[in-house]
């Protein structure tokens, strides 16, 4: 009877992060466009076990989008720079993981040229395009997809290759 319990509440653990990193991802697409979903993200991250190099990964990316939607030039630079660190650290933890390579290829193809924050985009590219279709969450493939079929970093031809 002990294990069947300790076996339901792992489970229900299990059920919980699923739903709790669905609705990261949620908020992680739209917090571009919105700094209410921003700052949600920034939140729900805050409140998840940092361990969790994937949870890492959005807090980070949380932070530079954050940078986008501040007035002020320091805190932008604060945003940012505080999301480079948070992402390197989320990286070296998991340094396959297509979801961490994915968060920091987005921000990287988007953010500003003159940020110089470029240098790892042709190595998670390739990450990318070559190990999606591996992917066992059809959620986060997805997710994944349609930013590379709309992305900035891929040529024609790469974008081809994904259908």
């Amino acid at each position: 009877m002990k294990y069947l319990v300790i076996f339901f509440f792992g489970l229900v653990g299990m059920v919980n992060q699923q739903s709790d990193i669905s609705e990261v991802r949620k908020l992680y697409y739209k917090a571009a466009d919105n700094e209410n979903a921003a700052r949600s993200l920034l939140e729900l991250s805050e409140k998840r076990d940092i361990k969790d190099p994937v949870v890492l990964g959005y807090k980070g990316a949380g932070h530079m989008i954050m940078a986008k939607h501040v007035g002020n030039p320091f805190k932008k630079m604060s945003h940012f720079n505080k999301g480079k660190d948070i992402f390197s650290t989320a990286i070296a933890s998991d340094n396959q993981s297509l979801e961490l390579r994915f968060l920091r290829f987005a921000v990287q193809a988007e953010a500003p040229a003159f940020l110089g924050y470029r240098d790892n985009l042709e190595e998670d590219k390739a990450l990318l395009i070559g190990g999606v279709d591996t992917l066992q969450d059809k959620e986060l493939q997805k997710m994944i997809l349609n930013y590379l079929k709309t992305s900035k970093g891929l040529t024609a031809a790469e974008k081809e290759k994904l259908n």
